[in-house]
């Protein structure tokens, strides 16, 4: 399939000085979650006047991005962050349960011949690995753990350096013998491209009728008397435009909750927002490359934040092969990576300080990791690369700046202020806004969340054709979506074919006796 570019073409009253424009919803933010729920709106109900409204000159230009995430499909498998206690899967199981619906989703488009999940979705096995003998036994407790769900019962656990080694040659390359290791590993795991993702589900919305506008950027939202929304922004070239909804989704990232704020949405009274940054080292050595076919988490050190869990990964970007480890926090005061310095301190509230304060205050730990990151130096950072990888030549790596996050931090009634892992669907009591707040995993879980929007929200009848999707059959949703490692294009899945409209997409040059499973094999 050939990508096509988002329509930018303005109707002719663009001109105007200002107009105005009816719509049934406007989706805030070319980012995932715009995509993911357009896609679901424009397959139930074509009939809807659907527009997206992105402030930048391209959809998925943040978070959505290549290589503003770890481009991992977060399915519980390898997080240890998402498991403290070895004891109690249900984290893991609960995100697990919401990426299988994100699975269910893209493989309905493939069946609907909307998508082609070659160009966003590949197989890659998802590892953990810990060291010391503290780590083998929490990584043994989880495994013995996750095999009792049948969600995680073909992963498998080894604490022998010889199978690591076959999982993953690079983890064992010049590894002195001796320190406990352990690993587990899951061959069902993905790496995905959430940006190429994007741009495919924002085309089906164009094919089915609706209008992707970028250089639109959104400054504020009125409530109408009939219950509706008045978007009002500025295009590119400073001309302003208002775009009257029924309802409207903040999906802009970092931006949502200024947005909300502006639109005097009273259940984000309180809450506030952290910026925190990532950076990644990044090589195309194919050498390296070729020798490393999987993802490998490791366990976070003290203080981190949810998202700085430290993993090697393949990636599969623009048609090429990297390797990429990370993150690395950084900070700015933005809170979209393409933003302002002032981001912060506009969404900053009489009512929100004391709250990020005492978020602050409980989380010491925190601040002296965010010091120390900031502090060191790129080859004392490369360091921690060495514990995955201890022959790694540094020479051959490029330290790139990642995605920008806002990490959302939320009134609590003993602590005052609370710092949250992952995101949060904030609806407001009309049900005629929302926005997402928060940060990973989001992506992964996308198609979860904004079913349970339509469910809160819209019409029976909208939320009924998701759930039929759902209820397809999917025995194997791997090879439903042709990412299987045996698998290839299938006659059974028609093509994406154009309508004739302008769509989203636009190419993008690429910048042993020890192991056990849930299952175990004969």
């Amino acid at each position: 399939m050939e990508d096509k570019k988002v329509s930018t073409r303005l109707n002719p009253r663009d001109d105007l000085d200002r107009h105005e424009e009816q719509a049934d919803v406007v989706l805030i933010g070319g980012g995932i979650m715009s995509a993911t729920l357009g896609s679901m709106l424009a397959v139930s109900d074509p009939t809807l006047r659907i527009i997206v409204l992105e402030r930048f000159d391209d959809v998925a230009a943040e978070s959505s991005g290549p290589w503003n995430n770890a481009g991992t499909g977060h399915s519980g498998f390898c997080e240890l962050n998402y498991m403290p206690d070895p004891t109690d899967r249900t984290k893991p199981a609960e995100i697990a349960r919401q990426y299988r619906q994100s699975l269910q989703w893209w493989a309905h488009l493939v069946r609907e011949g909307l998508v082609d999940p070659t160009r966003f979705i590949h197989q890659t096995p998802h590892l953990n690995v810990v060291f010391g003998t503290d780590g083998v036994d929490y990584l043994r407790a989880r495994h013995q753990t996750l095999s009792a769900d049948r969600l995680f019962d073909t992963m498998e656990f080894t604490d022998d350096p010889a199978m690591i080694e076959q999982w993953a040659p690079l983890l064992m390359d010049g590894r002195e013998p001796g320190e406990p290791i352990a690993a587990t590993r899951q061959v069902r795991g993905t790496d995905v491209d959430f940006g190429a993702l994007t741009r495919a589900l924002l085309d089906v919305v164009v094919e089915r009728g609706g209008q992707v506008r970028t250089g639109h950027e959104v400054r504020g939202l009125r409530r109408r008397p009939d219950g509706g929304w008045t978007v009002r922004g500025t295009m590119s070239g400073g001309r302003p435009f208002d775009v009257n909804a029924q309802r409207v989704f903040v999906g802009a990232g970092g931006f949502a909750l200024h947005l909300l704020q502006k639109a005097k949405v009273p259940e984000v009274r309180g809450y506030a927002v952290l910026p925190v940054g990532a950076a990644f080292f990044r090589t195309g050595n194919a050498a390296a490359v070729a020798r490393h076919d999987v993802k490998v988490y490791g366990q976070a050190e003290r203080g981190a934040p949810p998202m700085s869990v430290p993993h090697l990964d393949r990636r599969f970007v623009g048609g090429r092969d990297y390797l990429m480890f990370g993150p690395y926090a950084t900070f700015s005061t933005k809170l979209l990576k393409k933003g302002s310095l002032v981001d912060f301190f506009t969404t900053l509230r009489w009512h929100n300080l004391h709250v990020i304060g005492a978020a602050m205050l409980h989380n010491v730990d925190l601040v002296r990791y965010l010091v120390g990151q900031l502090s060191a130096r790129p080859k004392r950072k490369f360091a921690a690369l060495r514990r995955f990888w201890p022959n790694a030549e540094f020479d051959e790596w490029e330290l790139a700046p990642g995605g920008q996050r806002a990490q959302l931090v939320k009134p609590h009634p003993t602590r005052i202020g609370d710092l949250q892992q992952g995101t949060e669907l904030v609806v407001d009591g009309s049900g005629t806004i929302a926005g997402l707040l928060g940060a990973s995993p989001g992506a992964s879980t996308a198609v979860s969340i904004m079913a349970d929007l339509v469910r809160r929200t819209y019409p029976a009848d909208t939320a009924a054709t998701l759930d039929a999707a759902f209820a397809e059959p999917a025995d194997d949703l791997l090879t439903e979506l042709r990412v299987a490692p045996d698998s290839g294009p299938s006659p059974t899945h028609p093509q994406p074919s154009g309508s004739g409209r302008p769509t989203a997409s636009t190419p993008r040059p690429a910048p042993s006796p020890s192991t056990s499973s849930g299952r175990r094999a004969g």
